[in-house]
Parts: structure tokens; C-alpha cells; sequence
């Protein structure tokens, strides 16, 4: 029998990613965000979810862009603290010695030191209740080439990025492969 939680914001695994932005003075900011995916693949979009009141909302409402940094588990502390402290009173990339990498793409910096970066303009805002959806499209995804598997493509095992518990307030690293997706429920026995 399934113990009833109620109505709940209660799903695993959420990511943490960093969003940067840029300030109406130009100065750089980055927030911790777990409500946060991909939201289509053609156009490649990410919708991240932020509170009316942040720092953040008000630098992407003005902008329309913003970057996902996705840093790996030898940089928790500094992931944890962007969720901690506001950037309208602290200057995070001074307390965290992290490096604000201004896009080419968007008008937002990305974190240099984090492996996985995606570049977005908004293109959609939809307000839900206490938080809004901003879905950004993907302009272009950059990886350290220490991160990049034998595909070509990045590896999750290289990269190494935090997932968040948000009913358990706990970060956690990722586990093993279980199989390739879209074949190991191929077959004849599934039992």
C-alpha cells in the first residue's frame, strides 16, 4: 500500500544549477535554482522557476536572458552558497573567488569554473503562483574539454553535477549507469 503525501513538491532527482545574470548596472549575479529542466528539445529549451522576489527574477525580467551553470560536486560549497545569501546585499563571484565569464550569446555571465554551460534568451514567461517559469532557449551549450566522453558528447560521470532531495534540504552525486535508455526494455523477457 502508497503512503499519501498530499499535494507537494515532492519528485527525485532535481538538479542544482547556478543562474547568472547581469543587474541593470552590468553586475554579475548567480542564484541557486532546483526548480529547474528541459522543457523541449526542438527548440532546445530549460525552464527554471524563480520567486518574484529575487535578485534574479527582476535581472532576467530585465534582460530576457540568462545562463545555467552546472558546477560538479568539488564545487558544492560555492553552489550552496548562491542559494544562501541575496546578490542585491553580497557580491557572490568576490566571496566565492569563482570568475564571471560575460556570454558572447546572451546578455548573462556563466561561471568559467563550472564544467557545463548553457546560454538562453527567454522566449516564454508564465506565471504559476508563488514562483515563475521562465523558459529559456538554448542558444548554445559549452563544455570543458575534460568533461567531453568518448562520444563527443559530456559525460555525466565526468562532469559530476549535484542533484538536490528538496524535501530532505540534502545534495547527492550521481550513481552508476544502469544500461543504455531505449534498449535494455527491448527484449523478449521484461519480467
Amino acid at each position: 500500500m502508497k503512503k499519501s503525501f498530499g499535494a507537494k513538491a515532492l519528485v527525485f532527482t532535481t538538479p542544482t544549477w547556478i543562474i547568472g545574470t547581469y543587474d541593470k548596472s552590468g553586475k554579475p549575479n548567480a542564484c541557486a535554482v532546483a526548480w529547474a529542466g528541459i522543457t523541449c528539445s526542438r527548440p532546445p529549451c530549460v525552464g527554471i522557476s524563480l520567486r518574484k522576489a529575487t535578485y534574479s527574477y527582476a535581472n532576467i525580467m530585465d534582460k530576457k536572458a540568462f545562463t545555467v551553470s552546472v558546477p560538479s560536486e568539488k564545487y558544492i560549497k560555492q553552489a550552496d552558497y548562491f542559494g544562501i545569501v541575496s546578490g542585491r546585499n553580497e557580491n557572490k563571484f568576490l566571496r566565492t573567488a569563482l570568475t564571471p565569464i560575460k556570454s558572447e550569446l546572451v546578455d548573462a555571465p556563466y561561471i568559467k569554473e563550472f564544467p557545463l554551460i548553457l546560454e538562453c534568451r527567454v522566449v516564454n514567461i508564465v506565471e504559476i503562483g508563488l514562483h515563475t517559469q521562465f523558459i529559456g532557449e538554448i542558444l548554445d551549450v559549452k563544455a570543458e574539454e575534460n568533461v567531453i566522453g568518448k562520444d563527443g558528447l559530456p559525460d555525466i560521470e565526468k562532469i559530476r553535477p549535484i542533484l538536490y532531495d528538496p524535501e530532505a534540504s540534502t545534495y547527492h552525486g550521481i550513481g552508476r549507469c544502469l544500461g543504455q535508455a531505449f534498449s535494455i526494455g527491448k527484449g523478449k523477457q521484461l519480467s
